[in-house]
């Protein structure tokens, strides 16, 4: 009994196993009538993964969206700075004279306060608004960054040697991987020649 247990359980096992291989390597006549797909490298699974870190620190296209938004930030930053500084100098002028009541009359003290307090609202909206307009600017870059990349990975794999692209950031979605599965440099370079091809 246990001996015919033995060699049905082989038998299926040799089944699943010639299944498994016609179905991943199959003979050139048992393929089917879809659209022809490149050879994948021998032993690899066709899928693959670009590393977005390196994308981002080595597509020109990115080097340059991050150096202008780099300078819209220090630009605002500086605007916004300028603009304290003259305020916190009002503000340190207004108290002095408070103090040493330089002032002729109560209202002109409550004016100069009003006024100082409407420019303090003015710079916080200031501030507000710089920080939303570079946050806008940084997603729409962003979007613009994936697009770009999205249409790179699409002509890169139009012949649909891989059916499974993954992106990896820091090590969160892929924590170990054969370097065979890594398309990150042909990706980037990809990119570099079409983002070279449109300049």
């Amino acid at each position: 009994m246990k001996k015919t247990q033995i060699i049905v359980d082989a038998a299926l096992a040799c089944g699943i196993i010639a299944l498994f291989i016609l179905h991943f390597v199959g003979s050139p006549c048992c393929k089917s009538s879809q659209a022809p797909v490149a050879e994948v490298e021998e032993g690899n699974l066709p899928i693959a993964y670009v590393n977005l870190d390196s994308v981002l620190v080595n597509y020109t296209l990115a080097q340059e969206i991050g150096e202008q938004l780099m300078k819209k930030q220090e630009d605002a930053r500086l605007k916004l700075n300028t603009k304290a500084r003259t305020f916190q100098n009002e503000y340190a002028d207004f108290q002095r004279k408070l103090e040493n009541n330089a002032f002729l009359s109560r209202e002109r003290a409550e004016s100069e306060a009003n006024r100082l307090q409407k420019k303090q609202e003015e710079l916080q909206a200031l501030e507000a608004q710089l920080t939303e307009d570079i946050m806008r600017e940084n997603q729409e870059l962003n979007i613009r960054l994936a697009d770009s990349l999205n249409a790179c990975i699409a002509n890169f794999n139009k012949d649909g040697r891989f059916h499974l692209i993954l992106s990896n950031q820091g090590s969160d979605n892929i924590l170990s991987a054969s370097d065979g599965y890594d398309i990150t440099d042909a990706i980037i370079q990809s990119l570099n020649d079409r983002y070279a091809a449109k300049k």
